[in-house]
């Protein structure tokens, strides 16, 4: 049986590489990527096992239609990978005079994206018994190890961690396991060539839990494929 997996932002970065790893195991994998041309390029060089269609996660209409077109053409959808983000007004911001729409734009692709593109993927999960949702996350929204700057970015990937937890506990014994991964701090356009993790291994993370055997952990927060604070 081939898996069909779904990666938001998948047209460049780590998302990508996740559906490039991805398709090298046998998944079918689609591109959501805001540009379809652009998709549509990046999964030409992918290989066959890739495909693309148009995804814009601040858009609910563009998310209904996403999944409904996975739902048409390949008839099943067991893997979302949330990857789709953005920095959210630079990483010098501060909370204490932080432009609150910009936060507000931030929560909208990073959060509530996510949030929105997983219900609407949850349906397809449950009627076939089978899901793997990876959200990615980031260390900077780690409570445990919380500072300063960056408020969109960082109050949003909380909240991702925080999806993650909420999914877990209301799916419960469901085969459908949910986690959080913070990928590190990789060599991508947000990242910028200073970063000191390559996006091959920026990815290996999130392919490892979006391949997790049905006994795999569930509800957990990993880097390097080791469990890490919230």
């Amino acid at each position: 049986m081939e898996r069909v997996a779904l990666v938001s932002g998948g047209n460049r970065g780590i998302g990508r590489e996740v559906a490039r790893q991805l398709a090298g195991q046998g998944y079918r994998v689609v591109i959501g990527s805001r540009d379809r041309a652009k998709g549509d390029e990046v999964a030409g060089e992918l290989g066959e096992n890739v495909s693309a269609v148009q995804l814009d996660v601040t858009d609910e209409a563009s998310i209904e239609a996403a999944v409904s077109s996975v739902e048409k053409e390949l008839g099943r959808l067991d893997v979302l990978v949330n990857n789709a983000g953005i920095a959210g007004g630079g990483w010098s911001t501060n909370a204490v005079d932080a432009d609150l729409d910009e936060v507000r734009r931030t929560l909208e692709t990073n959060l509530f994206g996510a949030w929105r593109l997983t219900e609407e993927a949850l349906p397809l999960m449950r009627k076939n018994g089978y899901g793997r949702i990876v959200n990615i996350s980031s260390g900077m929204g780690q409570l445990s190890d919380m500072g300063g700057h960056s408020p969109g970015y960082r109050v949003s990937k909380t909240g991702l961690n925080v999806l993650t937890r909420m999914l877990t506990a209301e799916l419960g014994e469901e085969n459908i396991l949910v986690n959080s991964v913070c990928p590190g701090w990789v060599r991508t356009d947000m990242g910028t060539e200073s970063a000191r993790v390559s996006v091959e291994e920026g990815a290996d993370t999130p392919v490892w839990l979006a391949t997790l055997p049905d006994d795999g952990p569930r509800g957990g927060f990993f880097r390097n494929r080791e469990p890490i604070p919230w």
